[in-house]
């Protein structure tokens, strides 16, 4: 897909009226465009082709990329790092900044990193404790948490000054974002925290994994009678689950994640057990499609990120739109940005077959 405006695919665009980033994910939002997103698991590894070759699975069917922030407490390479690698060749990424890890002075010129380095979306998160992490003797820090964070990157980029006072030269210019879960009790609570992270500055939300459709439904239609789905962008949190037992695992495992009876049930009687998690991926998808109030999905396909595509196609969400992306060459209007990709892209065929590690 190319703005009419867009002087070169990928390359930095003009920011609109009423927009508040340059970035492909907003303009596709305020379009009234149905988007797609994906997270990017980083790898445990300096080598950028690594992270090159977990991009590029999701080439021609996202919209933006999050480049997660030690999700679970594990490390791995920094959300900063990835947006580095990744902004270069014009990858649309938002970047997940987590205050467990982080006082309020690394927060803000991390934020003034990313905007410099072409990050345009910033999803802000208070992070999962320390404890649940592969170094739980680690120093949590929590100086601040989403909300303070959203109304801190808000106030750098509106009122052009840090928390201290000071004055900024040039402010950040980006579109927030925060999480949300619906499937946290107090149910009747969920709407009014996310008035809330609106309040603070949020313009786009992305949501906890919706396997529980009926209790998600019921979600959105407290988030309408609030008027909240005309303040943000609600993109609703999907994902395949590979097997009956990963299910239960989950939904024993990981708070704030309910998957129904039901989906386990089909799991477990399922043949190919993989295979029917991602059909069931693809019905929900067209699913929450419907419901009104939604404004995208945020594919989290963790371990299993070849499986975007076939999802994302087969959902058949998209229409016949095509997100940009650095290398498809049969992708109309699209440049050919050979020699301005890395070694890694040079190398791959559109259609490679890529291992995932």
């Amino acid at each position: 897909m190319k703005f009419v405006d867009e002087p070169v695919p990928g390359k930095p665009l003009p920011i609109l009226p009423g927009h508040s980033s340059a970035g492909r994910l907003e303009r596709i939002l305020r379009a009234g465009k149905f988007a797609v997103t994906a997270e990017l698991s980083p790898p445990d590894s300096a080598d950028p082709e690594d992270v090159y070759r977990r991009a590029h699975i999701f080439d021609g069917y996202v919209d933006a990329i999050n480049a997660t922030d030690g999700s679970g407490a594990n490390c791995h390479m920094s959300s900063v790092g990835i947006c580095a690698i990744l902004t270069q060749i014009g990858y649309a990424l938002i970047m997940q900044l987590s205050c467990r890890d982080r006082n309020r002075i690394a927060i803000q010129g991390d934020i003034l990193g990313a905007a410099a380095m072409g990050v345009n979306s910033l999803l802000c998160l208070t992070g999962d404790s320390v404890q649940v992490g592969d170094h739980s003797e680690a120093k949590p820090v929590f100086d601040l948490d989403s909300m303070s964070l959203l109304n801190t990157a808000r106030t750098m980029r509106d009122e052009q000054r840090f928390l201290s006072g000071r004055k900024l030269t040039s402010p950040p210019r980006l579109f927030l974002g925060a999480a949300a879960n619906p499937f946290s009790p107090p149910f009747s609570f969920r709407p009014h925290r996310l008035a809330k992270k609106i309040m603070a500055g949020a313009q786009f939300i992305q949501t906890q994994y919706c396997y529980d459709i009926d209790r998600f439904k019921e979600y959105m239609k407290q988030v309408r009678d609030l008027g909240l789905d005309e303040k943000c962008f609600i993109l609703a949190g999907v994902g395949p689950i590979a097997s009956a037992n990963a299910g239960l695992w989950i939904r024993e495992n990981i708070p704030g994640i309910h998957i129904p009876d039901s989906i386990i049930n089909r799991l477990s009687r399922a043949e190919k057990q993989k295979a029917e998690g991602r059909k069931i991926c693809i019905e929900l998808i067209q699913e929450i499609k419907e419901i009104p109030g939604v404004h995208g999905i945020h594919v989290m396909a963790y371990r299993q990120e070849e499986s975007v595509a076939e999802i994302i196609e087969s959902s058949k969400v998209l229409g016949d739109r095509v997100p940009w992306s650095p290398k498809r060459e049969d992708v109309k209007a699209h440049f050919d940005q050979k020699e301005d990709l890395p070694a890694f892209y040079k190398r791959q065929k559109p259609d490679a077959s890529l291992e995932w590690k």
